[in-house]
């Protein structure tokens, strides 16, 4: 447990407790095991970094409330909350809002601080700050060096299982199904690093040309409200003006230059296609250079008391090790059966009811390609297309399919980015109005 440079002092610093003590019990009173945790983090890490702790506390990633936010609102929520910790625990509304509340807080939001992450080799991880700050491998801590610029293998413990993040990789992960799994799965034990085994698709280029996650997604960003980098504050820059803050660029004789995290030197290509001065104010970059998208649809979501796991057979791989274990120890253990019920992400207490989850079709493919509310032409994903049914403990049938306000195909940005290819007007042709006074014309927006 050897600490960094700037953490080099006794561990009662931050984990409290008695180091003049000669038991353990005494030794051990008032010990905070996880001084980095949400519940201690103002206190102990704060006492240092204040700043850096309030600012990062309120932060997207902390709070995760614009999925959580997007989420209830799609099932009928009105108002928005501040985070994830003031979702309802006892479900309000609407059937639909009330199972939304339930999944959000057991099932879907496992990627956050105030968890450790699920039972995965590559995904365990610490709580607070040291979610991202300290290094676990294979679920266990590796060391007490707190890491100043975290590395992709942390932002993979949570941005994984076809979120962006894992596309950068060219990750994408296989069907439930155990017929959908290749190669051909069995029952045996094998290594599965993030819950579910993986397709190698391309990955973007900026990874293969080494660059990786905190060389455009910075500090500032992550752990505040700084704006984030975007295509053309990089590729759209030109001389005189002023050089963008969101990474580490600095001007060199052809244009900009970025700089690594290991010190490497990236030219950036200007745009030169007259594609982008054409079409430059109307289609968003990736709707050309993405090379594949997410598509998973429709997700079907259930909560279910009853005893009945005959039913998820070819469906124990669940992208969750709590649901994994208890349907492969109810199955196949000749011990008794565990109840069917699972913890609450935030709080951790278990409550009746397991969440499990397929999908009616999980493929990758070429974007889908909409015109977003402010006239812009962007890349669409079904990132709300979900399906929310529920049984009692009897079986019997409380909700049954119920969907959101619309389909739920939303606009993101695929970290996918490659070449554009010869065709890369065939994506959004259809979007654009023909000018009449230009004959032939068919590349003018209203």
């Amino acid at each position: 447990m050897t600490p960094d440079p700037a953490h080099d002092f006794g561990c009662t610093q931050c984990h409290r407790g008695d180091d003049t003590a000669r038991e353990q019990e005494q030794a051990h009173k008032g010990l905070i095991a996880r001084p980095a945790d949400p519940r201690h983090m103002a206190e102990q890490c704060g006492r240092c970094h204040q700043e850096l702790v309030r600012n990062a506390s309120h932060s997207l990633h902390f709070t995760l409330k614009k999925v959580v936010n997007l989420t209830r609102a799609h099932f009928g929520a009105r108002k928005p909350l501040a985070g994830l910790t003031d979702i309802p625990l006892q479900g309000s509304g609407s059937p639909a809002l009330a199972l939304a509340d339930d999944l959000l807080r057991r099932r879907c939001l496992r990627c956050h601080p105030y968890t450790p992450g699920d039972d995965y080799p590559f995904v365990r991880r610490g709580t607070g700050c040291a979610s991202c700050h300290l290094q676990f491998v294979d679920s266990a801590l590796k060391s007490h060096r707190f890491l100043p610029r975290p590395g992709d293998w942390q932002c993979l413990s949570c941005h994984y299982g076809n979120h962006v993040g894992s596309d950068y990789y060219g990750q994408y992960e296989h069907d439930y199904n155990w017929e959908y799994r290749t190669p051909y799965a069995t029952r045996e034990p094998f290594l599965r690093p993030y819950g579910v085994e993986l397709h190698d698709l391309a990955p973007d280029v900026h990874q293969e040309k080494g660059l990786i996650c905190i060389d455009c997604h910075r500090g500032a960003e992550l752990m505040s409200s700084a704006p984030g980098p975007s295509c053309l504050g990089c590729h759209g820059w030109r001389p005189g003006q002023p050089v963008p803050g969101f990474a580490r660029l600095s001007q060199g004789e052809n244009g900009l230059v970025l700089t690594g995290s290991d010190g490497s030197r990236h030219p950036v290509p200007v745009l030169v296609h007259p594609a982008h001065r054409r079409y430059l104010d109307r289609v968003d970059c990736q709707v050309c250079h993405a090379q594949w998208t997410f598509n998973d649809s429709t997700t079907h979501l259930l909560r279910s008391e009853s005893d009945d796991y005959d039913m998820m057979e070819r469906l124990t791989v669940q992208g969750s090790s709590w649901v994994e274990r208890l349907l492969e120890h109810n199955l196949y253990s000749d011990e008794d059966e565990w109840d069917p019920a699972m913890p609450d992400g935030i709080d951790g207490r278990k409550r009746p009811g397991v969440w499990y989850k397929g999908f009616t079709l999980r493929r990758w493919d070429r974007p889908i390609i909409r015109r977003d509310r402010d006239g812009m032409i962007r890349v669409y994903r079904p990132m709300l297309d979900l399906r929310l049914s529920a049984v009692d403990e009897d079986g019997r049938v409380l909700a049954d399919n119920l969907a959101g306000r619309d389909a739920g195909r939303l606009p993101y940005t695929p970290h996918t980015t490659g070449p554009a290819g010869a065709f890369y007007l065939e994506r959004f042709r259809h979007l654009l109005t023909p000018d009449p006074d230009t004959p032939g014309s068919a590349d003018r927006t209203p």
